[in-house]
C-alpha cells in the first residue's frame, strides 16, 4: 500500500532534522577539540620561549612525565645560599624541599611555597609568593657560556695562525671576510680611522655572540637567548656604558650647551638630548628582543597550524610556510647582528667624533 504524500513528507523532514542535528553536533565537537587544541599549541609556544632550569633533548612520555636529559644547578640566595639540582623539581611537578624550605616552579621562576605548593594569588590572579633571588645556571646561561669559549677558541686558533702565516687556516678563512667587512664598512666610516680600533674588539664579539646564538635559536635545541629581555638590556647597557664612559668633552657639550644655539633653546632641549642617550639602548635592546621573538612566534604558530589543519591542503601549506619562514630567520639571524653592530658604531662614533663649531 502506497504512503500518503504528507507522510513521505513528513519523513523526509525528520531524516533531514536528524543530519542537521548530527552534522551540528558534530561541529561542535570539531570545534571544542580545534579549540583545546590552538589553547594546548599556545602553551607551547609560551613553554618553548621560556627559560628552563633543566635541559631536555626529547620527551619520551608526556602523560608521565618522562624526559631524556640532564638536569642544571639550582643557585638561590634565600636567608643564605641554596644550592642544589633542578632535578628535585621533576620537570615542574614536584616541590623542592632544601633545609626545611620548599621551592616550586611557576611559569619557569622558581617561587618559595609550602609542602604542597601551594600558589597564593591577588585580586588580579597574579602570584604573591616569595621570589628567592635565582642565580641559577639556566639553559640558556650554559648556551651562554659554550658560544663564549667557541669564540675564543676560534679566535685564538685564527691569532695564533697569523704568527706563522700572513693567511689564517681552517675556520680563520671563513672568519677574516666576516671581521675585515665590520673593521672596514662599519667600524671605519662610523667611527672613523684615528679612533676605530679601541672599538673593534667590542664590535666584532657583539656581531659574532649575537649571530651565533641566534644560529642556535633555529635548531632543535630549544635555545632562545636573544629573545630574553635580560640579555639583549645586557648588550645595550654595555653599549651605552662604553659610549658614555669612552666620550669626548664635545660630545657631553653638544648635549647639555649646544653651541650657536639660544640660551633659552639650550635650557629646553638640554633634558631632551639627555633623555636621548637612554632612549638610543633602549631601541637596541627592544629591536633585538621583539625580532627575535615575533620570529620564534610566527614559526611556532605556523608548525602549530600542521596540527589544526588535518587534511591534504592545510598540512603541506603549513610546512612549506614554515621552510620559507626558517630561511628567513637565517638571514634575520645575521641581520639582527648586523643591526645591533652598525647601530652600536654609530654610537660610538657620535661620542668621538670632533665637532667644529661655526
Amino acid at each position: 500500500m502506497q504512503k500518503p504524500f504528507y507522510v513521505k513528507v513528513l519523513l523526509v523532514a525528520t531524516l533531514l532534522l536528524g543530519i542537521n542535528a548530527f552534522a551540528q553536533e558534530k561541529d561542535h565537537s570539531s570545534s571544542e577539540e580545534k579549540g583545546s587544541l590552538k589553547t594546548e599549541i599556545k602553551e607551547f609556544i609560551g613553554h618553548h620561549l621560556l627559560d628552563s632550569h633543566d635541559f631536555t633533548l626529547f620527551t619520551l612520555d608526556e602523560e608521565n612525565n618522562e624526559h631524556v636529559g640532564f638536569p642544571l644547578p639550582v643557585i638561590l640566595w634565600d636567608n643564605g645560599l641554596k644550592v642544589f639540582s633542578s632535578s628535585k623539581f621533576h620537570h615542574g611537578e614536584s616541590v623542592a624541599e632544601v633545609d626545611g624550605n620548599y621551592y616550586a616552579l611557576y611559569h619557569g621562576k622558581i617561587v618559595k611555597t609550602d609542602s604542597e605548593g601551594t600558589i597564593n594569588y591577588d585580586e588580579d590572579h597574579h602570584a604573591t609568593n616569595v621570589k628567592p633571588l635565582d642565580f641559577s645556571i639556566t639553559k640558556n646561561v650554559v648556551f651562554i657560556f659554550l658560544v663564549s669559549a667557541l669564540m675564543l677558541f676560534l679566535f685564538a686558533r685564527m691569532a695564533k695562525s697569523y704568527k706563522t702565516s700572513a693567511l689564517p687556516k681552517g675556520i680563520g678563512r671563513l672568519l677574516e671576510p666576516i671581521v675585515l667587512y665590520i673593521r672596514d664598512d662599519i667600524a671605519i666610516p662610523n667611527i672613523g680611522k684615528k679612533h676605530y680600533k679601541k672599538y673593534m674588539s667590542y664590535l666584532l664579539t657583539v656581531f659574532f655572540f649575537i649571530w651565533i646564538i641566534n644560529l642556535l635559536g633555529l635548531t632543535p635545541l630549544g635555545v632562545n637567548v636573544t629573545n630574553n629581555i635580560a640579555v639583549t638590556f645586557a648588550l645595550a647597557i654595555l653599549t651605552y656604558l662604553i659610549t658614555t664612559f669612552t666620550a669626548n668633552k664635545n660630545y657631553w657639550k653638544h648635549i647639555f650647551w649646544m653651541p650657536d644655539v639660544p640660551v633659552f633653546m639650550k635650557i629646553v632641549l638640554a633634558p631632551i638630548e639627555l633623555l636621548g642617550t637612554f632612549i638610543k639602548p633602549f631601541s637596541l635592546m627592544i629591536r633585538l628582543y621583539a625580532n627575535i621573538t615575533a620570529g620564534h612566534v610566527v614559526l611556532m604558530s605556523i608548525l602549530g597550524m600542521m596540527f589544526i589543519f588535518k587534511n591534504w591542503i592545510g598540512s603541506p601549506l603549513s610546512f612549506g610556510l614554515a621552510f620559507a619562514l626558517s630561511l628567513l630567520e637565517l638571514l634575520v639571524a645575521a641581520l639582527q647582528a648586523y643591526i645591533f653592530t652598525m647601530l652600536s658604531a654609530l654610537y660610538f662614533g657620535s661620542a668621538v667624533e670632533e665637532h667644529h663649531d661655526h
